[in-house]
């Protein structure tokens, strides 16, 4: 039986994480096309497995929390149908222009709160993101991380990277909040070169040192031929400092409970 107290996560592929917690059914960056190419501009995306889960799959989810809605790995065809029954979409105030309906903007450190059935709310506030290099923005667009937290909750918060890399606005998230669980968009994605628009294993191994009680979880490191590091460089990345029970391994569509350290 799943902890009621404990926050369980189900991967379904690339960025897209169901999250059960404190009553609440929250969904990460809806991917639901199965494998196909991709081009915007001068990009071409290829996506090389599909999804562990569908749309049906999935059930009731109270909110889903998009990080960006500009690039198909994050929020591909099958994706935008879903939000289409989603009552409530965080993310970006350019995000939340452009898909209209249901979507809330937030800029960093907004804040919601979501209502449960069970009758409890969680607290939600966007986090600052860069998505790549420093000066990356009129290419990558804008993009936001999140921070959940639910109220009389000793544990602690639950981190929600979006895609970004480690930088300073990264670092004033740990610096705000007394976080449980840190789930990172990895992969070390390379689409438009050789630089990086997505944490590698540095850039976890360093969150592990901002978030000393948080449990590591990574995801958005399979599936896609522009990731250039996998779960399992990560894995060996902890094991080679001595931090492996610091970082928990999801297999996509097995649900897993994550408690503190």
């Amino acid at each position: 039986m799943l902890d009621a107290s404990a926050p369980t996560l189900t991967l379904v592929g690339g960025p897209t994480v169901l999250i059960e917690f404190a009553g609440a059914r929250l969904l990460t960056d809806p991917t639901f096309d199965q494998p196909g190419t991709y081009t915007a501009g001068p990009v071409t995306l290829i996506k090389e497995a599909g999804p562990a889960l569908g749309p049906g799959d999935i059930g009731r989810v109270d909110a889903v929390l998009l990080s960006h809605d500009q690039h198909y790995d994050n929020l591909d065809r099958a994706g935008r149908d879903f939000l289409r029954n989603v009552s409530l979409v965080l993310t970006t105030p350019a995000g939340a222009g452009r898909l209209n309906g249901a979507s809330v903007g937030l800029a960093p450190w907004q804040s919601v709160d979501i209502s449960t059935p069970s009758g409890t709310s969680l607290h939600v506030t966007a986090t600052p993101a860069r998505h790549g290099p420093v000066g990356i923005e009129p290419l990558s667009g804008d993009v936001t991380g999140f921070v959940i937290t639910a109220p009389g909750d000793a544990e602690g918060a639950i981190y929600i990277s979006g895609d970004t890399v480690w930088y300073e606005g990264v670092a004033e998230v740990a610096s705000r909040f007394d976080v449980r669980l840190a789930m990172l968009f990895t992969g070390a994605a390379e689409p438009r070169g050789r630089f990086q628009m997505t944490m590698d294993c540095n850039d976890a191994i360093a969150v592990a040192h901002a978030f000393p009680k948080a449990t590591i979880v990574a995801v958005h490191n399979h599936g896609w031929k522009h990731y250039t590091e996998s779960q399992e460089d990560l894995a060996a990345a902890f094991a080679a400092l001595g931090i492996s029970d610091r970082l928990k391994l999801l297999a996509p569509g097995s649900p897993v409970t994550v408690g503190s350290n």
